[in-house]
């Protein structure tokens, strides 16, 4: 079974409403959840001037191709109201594919793993409290390490 770990974030309307949904619609596609993270409060990455977002990491179980994935993803941001209207602008679910088991994947469409995730504590932090000891295949480092070594200083608050 490959390790597919993806990551959702929300920071319009009800988050978390947002991201329970969107677990429940993976789930209609044939993209089994099978652990989540809490949920974070991060601070915007990006653009600044927007509400914080509410972010979790989840782990899932698919046939689905990469790709396919992919596309289900888009499908569930759409039936969400996601507008694709600015780089890092709010969002009412975002929902991106971090790793794919083992595999390396670089095309227009899809990078994986996620091109920016080592970058982002929004993403580690959640990540590694479901995988701390899962090695990212091109780095070699755990994403525990990882998240030691990013320079996010962006604040990252676990929800209650």
């Amino acid at each position: 079974m490959n390790d597919i770990f993806l990551s959702l974030g929300s920071n319009l309307g009800d988050r978390g409403a947002n991201l329970q949904t969107a677990l429940v619609d993976l789930e209609q596609w044939d993209v089994r959840v099978l652990r989540t993270s809490s949920i974070y409060k991060t601070e915007p990455f990006g653009k600044k001037d927007q509400q914080d977002f509410f972010n979790m990491a989840v782990q899932v179980k698919t046939d689905r191709s990469p790709e396919d994935l992919l596309m289900v993803l888009h499908a569930i941001e759409r039936s969400l109201g996601r507008e694709r209207k600015e780089k890092w602008g709010p969002r009412s679910i975002d929902a991106d594919i971090l790793f794919y088991g083992e595999r390396v994947l670089e095309d227009p469409e899809l990078t994986i793993p996620h091109l920016h995730l080592t970058e982002r504590k929004f993403v580690l932090v959640p990540l590694a409290e479901i995988a701390p000891k899962f090695v990212h295949p091109v780095l070699k480092k755990t994403v525990e390490e990882l998240l030691n070594e990013c320079s996010d200083e962006g604040k990252v608050t676990l929800l209650s």
